[in-house]
């Protein structure tokens, strides 16, 4: 079961790795290209005009995305200053209270997610440059969300720890 459980979050990571390095790769080419086309050949800048669209989209899922991998490797903003200082038993407390919240409050924003994109669906927006299904804007924080909660849910599981284990172990 771990060793099943340690493949599924290895292919989970290999994903979103990908996903986040070629979004910002796209992103990067993108503006680039229309800088050039801008200072170069002004007569066109207006062609290109959905470039702005498409970066702050893919911005949106490349935040999103990421979140579950800073949580897994504890670079999540936290001030940690009073929970290091705390014994060994009133932290495991504390740990256990903010992975069950955290876990609780994600698997919420998830929920709230599904239903806002059956909404987005049923109205049937179109984005303004790009004509692209505006729900595709409001699955970025349902999946990133949901990849909040499992890595909240391996911390409340003991398979991983942010703060002494930064990089999850689970596939030993």
């Amino acid at each position: 079961m771990r060793k099943l459980l340690g493949s599924l979050l290895g292919g989970i990571r290999i994903v979103e790795r990908v996903l986040i390095i070629s979004i910002n790769l796209i992103m990067v080419g993108l503006y680039t290209f229309n800088v050039l086309v801008r200072e170069t050949m002004p007569q066109y800048s207006s062609t290109f005009a959905w470039i702005d669209e498409a970066t702050r989209l893919l911005m949106v899922w490349a935040v999103f995305i990421a979140l579950g991998l800073a949580l897994e490797r504890g670079r999540q903003v936290a001030v940690t200053t009073l929970f290091e200082k705390m014994p060994e038993l009133p932290r495991k407390a504390v740990s256990i209270l903010i992975n069950l919240t955290g876990t609780v409050f994600s698997c919420y924003l998830v929920w709230l997610g599904v239903a806002l994109v059956k909404f987005v669906m049923r109205t049937g927006q179109l984005s303004p440059t790009l004509g692209l299904p505006m729900y595709w804007l409001y699955i970025a924080p349902t999946i990133g969300f949901g990849l909040l909660a499992l890595r909240y849910l391996l911390e409340l599981l003991n398979i991983n720890d942010r703060h002494t284990r930064p990089i999850a172990t689970i596939t030993k």
